[in-house]
């Protein structure tokens, strides 16, 4: 299914998500493609819609979009990420984690990214009173 992560690191991404969300109302997922032939951006963008669009109540979520094999990594946010949180810091990320996978490093770059976003929703996104886990933790695949 996946020969870039080891079972361990993709269960060390679940805890970066769950450690990512503790202190923010917002949701992480992160997705893992395999199958894609057609266009990546259409087909990262229907991930988002069945996993993450109009999921949380403050319309919170980001999805971490990966295709290792074609060397395709998108990072979709839903719509009140995108009135609190500017594109120049989800550009920075995005060069921050295609530089840790051109060394091979893909559990890291993931793992840095998802705790940093984490880091940046709870400034936008502060927890005040419960925090209930809107979307699973776990990642997906196709």
């Amino acid at each position: 299914m996946n020969n870039f992560l080891t079972d361990q690191q993709m269960a060390s991404l679940v805890e970066a998500i769950q450690t990512a969300e503790d202190h923010s109302t917002g949701e992480i997922r992160i997705h893992i493609d395999s199958n894609t032939e057609g266009n990546n951006a259409e087909i990262a963008f229907e991930i988002f819609k069945r996993l993450c669009k109009d999921q949380t109540a403050a319309r919170n979520a980001v999805l971490f979009h990966v295709n290792f094999e074609q060397h395709y990594l998108t990072i979709i946010g839903d719509e009140g990420i995108h009135e609190k949180v500017h594109q120049n810091f989800w550009d920075r990320m995005h060069d921050r984690i295609t530089a840790e996978f051109s060394k091979g490093n893909f559990h890291d770059g993931l793992k840095n990214a998802v705790l940093e976003t984490g880091l940046e929703l709870k400034k936008h996104f502060p927890v005040s009173g419960e925090n209930p886990n809107e979307l699973p933790n776990e990642i997906t695949f196709s």
